[in-house]
């Protein structure tokens, strides 16, 4: 493992412990070697992450649509700064250059790349791990709905572990770098 994907909100959240967790996966990761790729913000969690890991001398990568850099949420300080045109490129140099994805809390984007990453595994897109952090709960309704998605026969109960988790940031982390690929089952429960 070389190169950690993070996806996390561009607001800090209404605890402190957000920001928190965040500093202390950027301290992690850059004990453990890694890099990291982001989604280059320089405003909540995202802007938390990148400091954090530059602060010990890490490298952070960081990919933004052009729109959003002329709207000055953009980290200029970062090792590497890549523009592109749209979020779908954005969120696809992200995962090219990435050995694993680390989901922290936020909002919707944080959502979306979350959910577009993991359709891309079970589509055998791609097999690099992909780490929900749920700390203080914050994921929880998420994996009850997992739960909910396979009994309601939307989701292969086999494509649950697709998703790694856990409530503590080093387990998780530790979980990402053991990682070995599994089998993907077929998307369709029944192909009619």
């Amino acid at each position: 493992m070389q190169t950690l994907c993070v996806f996390c909100g561009a607001n800090k959240g209404s605890q402190p412990f957000y920001e928190k967790t965040t500093i202390e996966l950027g301290k992690a990761v850059v004990e453990r070697g890694w890099d990291v790729v982001y989604g280059a913000g320089n405003v909540g969690l995202m802007g938390t992450l990148a400091n954090s890991v530059l602060a010990e001398g890490g490298k952070v990568t960081g990919v933004i649509p052009d729109f959003l850099k002329k709207m000055e949420v953009c980290h200029m300080g970062l090792s590497e700064l890549m523009v592109v045109e749209t979020m779908h490129q954005r969120k696809q140099i992200m995962a090219e250059k990435s050995d694993a994805f680390f989901i922290l809390p936020g909002g919707f984007g944080t959502l979306d790349e979350f959910f577009e990453i993991l359709t891309w595994k079970q589509l055998r897109l791609h097999q690099k791990p992909i780490g929900l952090l749920n700390q203080h709960g914050y994921y929880d309704h998420l994996l009850q709905h997992v739960e909910k998605m396979v009994q309601e026969g939307f989701l292969h109960p086999e494509n649950k572990s697709l998703l790694i988790h856990d409530t503590e940031l080093n387990n998780l982390l530790d979980k990402l770098a053991s990682y070995q690929s599994e089998k993907v089952a077929d998307k369709w429960l029944k192909k009619t």
